[in-house]
């Protein structure tokens, strides 16, 4: 976004970072962010449009808070073109949740044990780690005997074997190496 505000010719005096969802409307960065403009009467420079918000009354009330605002993805929209966009932002993340359901209901259906927060999983994944840790555990002594000893050695090494990581198969990260080496002990 420096960049971008840069090339149309802003200064960026202030930089705030959101972490609630666009479907929120509580959104206390955002609102920091439109005090500020309002104070230096300053352009809000945004990242996406669609992750401004997603409902078209917030976008609307958003268009009548006196803040001018720029989305780096679609630089010139014009109030019309910001309308139709907040009403597709809209209408993607009400299909969103329909999808997200119905794929909840298909896998409760296949005897998916869903668990509140994600607890009946977390669980699993945890004794399925322990596991996968355990039966590593003579490979990784191996490599220490051999003075293969620190993270990033061993990530090297486990790479260079191509010994696959627990999910997907995927490379072993300095983080992956950290926890495997948490659950060896």
């Amino acid at each position: 976004m420096r960049l971008f505000a840069q090339q149309e010719g802003y200064q960026v005096t202030a930089h705030f970072t959101e972490i609630e969802s666009g479907k929120k409307n509580q959104r206390p960065q955002l609102l920091a962010a439109l005090a500020q403009c309002r104070k230096e009467k300053a352009t809000l420079i945004i990242a996406k449009l669609d992750r401004l918000g997603r409902h078209v009354a917030f976008i609307s009330n958003l268009m009548e808070s006196r803040v001018d605002f720029k989305a780096v993805d679609n630089p010139h929209a014009n109030k019309l073109m910001v309308h139709l966009l907040a009403a597709f932002a809209e209408h993607e993340r009400e299909q969103i949740s329909i999808r997200t359901k119905d794929a909840l209901q298909a896998a409760k259906r296949r005897g998916v044990k869903l668990g509140q927060h994600g607890a009946a999983l977390g669980q699993h994944n945890s004794k399925e780690s322990t596991r996968f840790a355990q039966a590593l555990r003579p490979t990784i002594e191996e490599m220490q005997q051999q003075g293969i000893a620190t993270i990033r050695a061993i990530r090297d090494e486990l790479n260079r074997r191509q010994i696959p990581t627990l999910r997907y198969g995927s490379a072993w990260h300095h983080t992956t190496v950290h926890a495997l080496l948490k659950r060896i002990r």
